[in-house]
């Protein structure tokens, strides 16, 4: 037993007798009054913090009567220090008091910054370091763990100290930051919270690895943390609450965290590599902290925003390398019922993945490919599931305002994420949802895809994703207005025109290279037809309904001179748009125009097949700078044109959880009375795609 005495007087002489009501901290901690300037925490949290007398607004900056030593445990005047081990037990397994062991913490960190030695230092950190869930050789709880009282009287030594722990007591401040405090009782939690406060505010150069700390906790929480021995279980749930009550603590004392959280934040997201599990929690606790941290709310939300779009392209990769059959079974053995296992409140860590590994290793590589991208879907429809919730209520009880400060934080994370990336394929439906929330929301979005396609600053790329956006999005919102879908048909119309008055006169065939755009606005056109044809009908335009539409004859449909000539004088020009938009596309109008007599463009087709052209393109390669220097190896007998994907973002959403959001939205394809009746005695179309494949197949890629 090593005397802990720092004179060379004797041990009696080394502790005076000392009143406890006289000693004071060697520097007051900051004050837990304060009051931060913005107190938007969910009620949940708020009202938690007050139970454990954490709120900033409590009025007793003294410790609380459950961390206060008891007056009777005075200590002892008559004592040899040296006799006393340091996990605060002596002879007879006493307790040090809480009084002693203040200032024992206190000598020990004075005298490693002057320099005298750091044993008892150490040994403050040993306190700390201790897991209490040691055990012997005999399985029992090893002695040697400092008991909760012992724990809790060092804290409080700390706590009265916070202002000496400079940079040279950085090994004893991670020892606590990296001690297990989240499953204790709350007495402990409360000392705990006070103290993480109270050290960033004085010692700001700890800040960050208090946040860091503390955002560690929000994803998947670590095996057993709140199943400490000798301590009640404390739920997933509460833990969470726990390191939520912290970090607003801590934000409210320091205002300046915001600014050091943010780029935490990002850097501790969970790899996209990482469980189901890790992500959506991560996920859902990012937007708990918009909760008390609203000036973070547009980093939070473009932060997951980008993550999903990330995940999002990762599963089209590799949804692109099995077969068409093989991935409608992963997406159907994705239960809906399956995400909801990484927000099991009742699971605070201790999810075994060991199963998954020990299968792995006996999976071939296809099969652990379709495992792969199962859980890549189950983490893409808990995340996306978790911003739909959140966005949920501005759009449904929110004022006119509110909506649209909402949806303009959704389209600037569509302008600046979502439109720049190929193949996101699920993301976008948030906008898809609550921009159809009202009728002016509806135009907000349309307006800003024309914007978008009709500014020629804008790179080639980003105006052809708009005109696939927009066109999308008015062929499938079923809020969508008739009278947006002839809107939009003319202002793009218009658009189209000019653009083949400007191509016409150099133009010597189809080049994609070169009129892009014209033919990315031609195929919107003709998409948004095989979509919407009712709504740009003459009688639609008089006020009757797509349903009276389907009951007129084929001979009784017309079409006005905006939607007739617009597409006849695009079809029949030199730039030929038939040849370069997707072959799925032009198939479905070619038989419906028809059917409808309003274009004949079959002997076109028929032509367009000797049409040679010296390589193929598409969206995806059209982004690539390399393009221009690479020529495509094709098949013999293979059509070499220029082609575009078929690529409309709003084409079937298939996520089995998420999907529910979206159930009111969507417009489905109708089939064409007195075409699809009669479909096999069509001969002039039986190459063509049906319905059904023109419905789901436009949101892949041809090859």
């Amino acid at each position: 037993m090593v005397s802990l005495a720092t004179s060379s007087r004797s041990p009696a002489a080394a502790v005076r007798p000392t009143n406890p009501s006289k000693m004071r901290p060697a520097t007051t901690p900051v004050s837990i009054l304060k009051r931060s300037k913005t107190d938007n925490t969910t009620p949940g949290l708020k009202h938690r913090m007050e139970e454990m007398n954490l709120s900033l607004s409590s009025s007793s900056d003294s410790p609380s009567p459950d961390t206060t030593p008891s007056p009777r445990k005075r200590p002892r005047v008559q004592f040899d220090l040296r006799r006393i081990t340091y996990d605060g037990r002596g002879p007879g397994d006493s307790e040090k008091s809480a009084a002693v062991v203040r200032e024992e913490v206190r000598r020990a960190i004075q005298r490693h910054i002057s320099g005298g030695g750091s044993e008892t230092y150490d040994r403050v950190k040993e306190i700390f370091t201790a897991d209490p869930r040691k055990r012997d050789e005999d399985g029992m709880l090893d002695f040697d763990v400092p008991t909760h009282t012992s724990l809790k009287n060092h804290l409080l030594g700390l706590l009265s100290n916070v202002a000496t722990l400079d940079r040279s007591c950085n090994g004893l401040v991670t020892a606590v930051l990296n001690s297990q405090w989240l499953g204790r009782d709350e007495s402990y939690v409360k000392l705990y919270i006070r103290f993480l406060g109270n050290l960033a505010a004085a010692q700001g150069v700890f800040l960050g690895a208090v946040l860091m700390m503390l955002v560690n906790y929000m994803a998947e929480l670590p095996g057993g943390v709140g199943k400490l021995p000798g301590y009640a279980h404390v739920e997933a749930k509460e833990l969470y609450t726990r390191v939520h009550m912290a970090l607003r603590y801590v934000m409210g004392l320091v205002p300046s965290s915001s600014g050091a959280l943010s780029p935490i934040l990002s850097l501790q997201f969970p790899a996209t590599s990482s469980s189901a599990k890790a992500n959506i929690a991560y996920t859902r606790n990012l937007i708990r902290v918009i909760g008390y941290a609203p000036e973070l709310q547009a980093d939070i939300l473009a932060l997951i925003t980008d993550r999903l779009v990330k995940v999002d392209v990762q599963i089209q990769v590799d949804l692109e390398d099995i077969e068409e059959e093989e991935e409608e079974g992963v997406l159907q053995d994705v239960a809906p019922e399956a995400t909801m296992y990484a927000e099991n409140e009742d699971d605070d860590g201790d999810f075994d993945d060991n199963d998954s590994i020990l299968s792995d290793d006996s999976m071939d590589g296809e099969t652990r490919r379709i495992k792969t991208i199962k859980d890549n879907i189950l983490k893409l429809d808990g995340m996306i599931d978790s911003l739909f919730e959140y966005y949920e209520p501005p759009f449904t009880t929110g004022t006119l305002d509110d909506k649209e400060n909402a949806l303009d934080l959704l389209i600037s994370h569509f302008e600046t994420i979502i439109l720049p990336t190929y193949k996101s394929r699920h993301t976008q439906f948030i906008l898809f949802h609550f921009s159809q929330s009202s009728p002016s929301l509806v135009d907000r979005f349309a307006a800003t895809c024309i914007q978008l396609i009709f500014n020629k600053m804008q790179p080639a790329i980003t105006r052809q994703s708009a005109a696939a956006y927009l066109a999308s999005f008015v062929a499938r919102g079923a809020h969508v207005s008739g009278d947006v879908v002839r809107d939009v048909f003319d202002l793009l119309g218009t658009h189209l025109n000019g653009l083949r008055t400007d191509y016409e006169a150099t133009c010597r065939g189809p080049d994609l290279r070169r009129y892009g755009p014209f033919y990315s606005t031609a195929q919107a056109l003709l998409y948004m037809f095989c979509f919407r044809w009712r709504d740009l009908t003459t009688a639609a335009m008089e006020g009757d309904s797509v349903e009276q539409v389907d009951e007129m004859d084929t001979d009784e449909i017309t079409f006005p001179p905006m939607v007739k000539e617009v597409l006849h004088q695009a079809v029949h020009s030199k730039l030929n748009p038939l040849k370069v938009c997707s072959p799925a596309i032009v198939s479905e109008f070619a038989r419906m125009s028809q059917h409808l007599n309003f274009m004949y463009v079959y002997s076109i087709l028929e032509t367009n097949k000797r049409v040679r052209m010296s390589s193929q393109r598409n969206l995806s390669t059209l982004a690539d700078p390399r393009f221009h220097q690479i020529e495509r190896e094709t098949r013999a007998g293979d059509d070499l044109g220029y082609q575009l994907d078929a690529y409309f973002p709003f084409d079937p959403y298939k996520l089995p959880r998420s999907g529910r959001w979206l159930e009111n939205d969507y417009v489905e394809w109708r089939g064409i009375p007195g075409l699809d009746d009669h479909e096999d005695s069509d001969s002039e179309a039986n190459d063509g795609e049906s319905e059904d494949e023109m419905s789901e197949d436009t949101g892949t890629d041809e090859e």
